[in-house]
């Protein structure tokens, strides 16, 4: 089979990401092998083939959010048949015996497997993942449009779930891709109003256009208090400005596996009862909550496909904000 490989990470724009021939695995206990249909990219796709993330181990194939078709069965897979439609998100398998998991935490579970990090994963034609991790699919969303659910939808409600969101609040979002856009969304149908900050112009428009209140940059003048921001740009910078905008007793979310150093900060931008917090990775809850809700509101997913021997074009026009919503590989 075909799979696209990191084995040595360096700068998106100049790293050969060619397409390579691997051996097709065959499925263990518990797992499924899936003919992979659609791979969104994400910027933790990015992070992994620029070297930035420390656990990350190469060679490793990328990609977790996967949607594909069921052509394997291991031993003792209960509940699934040959040619269902499966999707594979960021979490791969967790210990379930820790503190975390027990505490209902099994984001933070320190045996956790990611896939795509430590466990190959979907920018490739075939992929295997544990039964018990894959999700069913709202079935009237295609594939192009399920896929970016899969983690850019999930961690985006986790998000909304960390900073405290609740319904008829004012929301802002720092950074407008394929995550965010899925977010507005969940917040506006919540009965928020929602504030955009981002540098593209292509980012505003299409953050008006799925509902936002008012889109423009960190920067810009901008005199109504917030009561929850979620920051998914990396830089960490943007950390101050986002607190600038909170009221007092607000919180900010940074929904970021990796960023830039935050800059010393007098207390006064988080004094009066602020709170600052991250959010690490999701559960499996969080996706099935998600795919229930995405199936509920009907979601508008805008996803922009790619073939899969142009992985490195996708990862690159993600780093530089050159698309609406999110990229999408299609083997």
């Amino acid at each position: 089979m075909r799979a696209v490989r990191v084995v040595q990470p360096g700068p998106i724009d100049t790293l050969d990401l060619s397409l390579q021939d691997v051996p097709e695995a065959l499925p263990g206990p518990g797992q499924l092998r899936l003919r992979i249909l659609a791979c969104a990219v994400c910027h933790t796709d990015l992070h992994l083939a620029e070297g930035e993330l420390a656990q990350a181990r190469y060679p490793i194939t990328p990609g977790h959010q996967v949607v594909g078709r069921v052509e394997a069965l291991g031993e003792g897979v209960p509940g699934w048949r040959i040619g269902e439609r499966a999707g594979v998100a960021w979490l791969h398998s967790v210990c379930g015996e820790c503190a975390a998991c027990r505490r209902g935490e099994s984001n933070l579970c320190p045996q956790a497997k990611f896939t795509g990090l430590h466990v190959d994963g979907g920018f490739a034609d075939s992929m295997l993942c544990q039964a018990s991790f894959a999700y069913r699919l709202p079935p009237h969303l295609p594939d192009l449009q399920s896929a970016p659910l899969l983690c850019a939808g999930i961690i985006g409600l986790r998000s909304l779930r960390k900073a405290d969101l609740a319904h008829g609040e004012r929301l802002g979002l720092v950074g407008f891709g394929a995550s965010a856009h899925l977010a507005l969304q969940v917040a506006r149908a919540w009965g928020c109003e929602v504030h955009v900050f981002t540098r593209s112009m292509d980012h505003r428009r299409h953050a008006l256009e799925l509902g936002a209140a008012w889109a423009g940059g960190i920067e810009d003048p901008h005199t109504a208090p917030l009561d929850r921001v979620v920051l998914f740009a990396p830089a960490g910078d943007l950390v101050l400005h986002a607190l600038r905008l909170l009221r007092p007793g607000g919180t900010l979310a940074i929904n970021a596996i990796q960023m830039s150093t935050i800059p010393a900060f007098p207390y006064q931008i988080l004094y009066g009862e602020r709170t600052l917090r991250s959010v690490a990775n999701a559960t499996y809850q969080d996706g099935v909550d998600f795919l229930a809700l995405a199936g509920r509101l009907g979601l508008q997913v805008t996803a922009s496909a790619y073939p899969l021997s142009e992985a490195g074009r996708a990862l690159s026009d993600v780093k530089h904000s050159r698309l609406d919503g999110a990229a999408v590989l299609i083997p």
